[in-house]
């Protein structure tokens, strides 16, 4: 999507106008987003997912006034004609080729902010209760209908007696009836409270995530961790001396050499750009835990190494993950072990390499053999 070009998308808004005026700042509702849009998948559908174990699913409703929830998967769910009942299926775009592709509409903004789609049934007066979230989402109505009550709330605390975090005092500002194609845009921390109007209602959530600054310092401290037996500085290599140590008569006293010498090791670290990198690319592209990829047959591969075919397309997997920063890439949850040159980051931004492109030809040896690798593992697929 090209930045500056208008899309019913964003209301006709370009998606440089969104970012502008909406993202992270106040809400957006837009008519027919997606004029005669048909959902990526069913009810039936959604509901089949909901069974199975590899797949994040939750059941929430109300009983006795009191909201109930229970974590897939399902063997059996309440029956359509039961009122106020929800069924939430995360990670679609894992599962099912058309949810990932509605997702990549969305790649106006960076793969590393974008996280799932998830998509809720629900029956008559079904919904999750009044709630915000810390990430940005965009709310798609896929079938039925929704009335969204939102407002940017001073008093957050929640319920403790929910078993989901709903607010316990929830005071609405604005109010919305989305249908099949209209969409509602919520940044951070905006309330909203959905409920479906009628039976057979389907929403897709497109959500984005948004780590905790706490989250973020502690990955990177891990991640620092983790690596410096491999990339210590010479300043952290030997062993703490004390030569001018005197003799004591308080020999339960903790040395104040020995802690200088500790805060002088964490000082020695280099929490830098490149650091950061490391980890946030490592991190942030890291499979989902019910992601498992299937290994390819390699008799029915290309072999990239030997001979380079003339046509076809390079695809990543829909569950792929491949981001880039300056000439490091990640893929998977691994750093590559090969530069971010021009043909690579063309398949990270466009998810596909056409095998007769110009930047092909300047694959080195190594590179092939990272392409190779992928397809083997599963990660990548060769369309002829």
């Amino acid at each position: 999507m090209k930045p500056d070009t208008p899309t019913p998308l964003l209301g006709g808004l370009t998606p440089t106008q969104f970012m502008q005026r909406h993202w992270q700042r106040k809400p957006l509702l837009i008519r027919a987003a997606f004029p005669h849009f048909r959902p990526p998948l069913s009810i039936p559908q959604v509901k089949r997912l909901a069974r199975r174990d590899d797949v994040e699913s939750r059941l929430v409703w109300r009983e006795g006034g009191q909201w109930q929830m229970e974590q897939g998967p399902f063997s059996r769910l309440p029956a359509a004609r039961e009122p106020e009942w929800s069924l939430l299926v995360q990670g679609v775009n894992l599962h099912d080729d058309a949810a990932a592709e509605l997702m990549a509409r969305f790649r106006f903004i960076p793969d590393a902010r974008l996280d799932d789609v998830m998509i809720s049934i629900a029956s008559d007066r079904g919904g999750v209760g009044p709630h915000f979230d810390s990430y940005d989402v965009f709310l798609l109505q896929g079938a039925g209908r929704r009335r969204w009550r939102i407002g940017r709330q001073q008093d957050l605390s929640l319920d403790p007696a929910a078993p989901l975090k709903i607010l316990r005092r929830f005071e609405p500002t604005e109010e919305f009836v989305l249908e099949a194609g209209d969409m509602l845009y919520l940044p951070p921390a905006y309330a909203h409270d959905g409920v479906a109007e009628g039976n057979d209602c389907m929403t897709i959530s497109i959500g984005f995530r948004s780590p905790s600054l706490v989250e973020l310092a502690r990955g990177m401290l891990e991640f620092a961790s983790d690596t410096l037996s491999e990339r210590a500085p010479p300043s952290l290599r030997g062993h703490y001396a004390d030569p001018r140590q005197p003799a004591v008569t308080q020999p339960a006293a903790l040395p104040e050499s020995l802690v200088q010498a500790a805060v002088s090791a964490t000082l020695a670290v280099q929490f830098d750009a490149a650091l950061a990198s490391r980890y946030l690319g490592c991190w942030l592209t890291e499979p989902k835990p019910e992601v498992v990829f299937d290994a390819a047959d390699p008799d029915t591969l290309p072999d990239l190494t030997l001979d380079w075919p003339a046509a076809g397309t390079l695809v990543l997997d829909r569950r792929s993950q491949m981001i880039y920063r300056d000439k490091m890439l990640f893929m998977n949850g691994e750093q590559a072990c090969v530069a971010a040159t021009a043909a690579l980051r063309k398949l990270a931004d466009d998810r596909r390499l056409a095998c007769d492109a110009p930047a092909c030809a300047r694959l080195d040896t190594a590179q092939r053999a990272a392409l190779q690798e992928w397809l083997e593992a599963g990660w990548l697929h060769y369309r002829p």
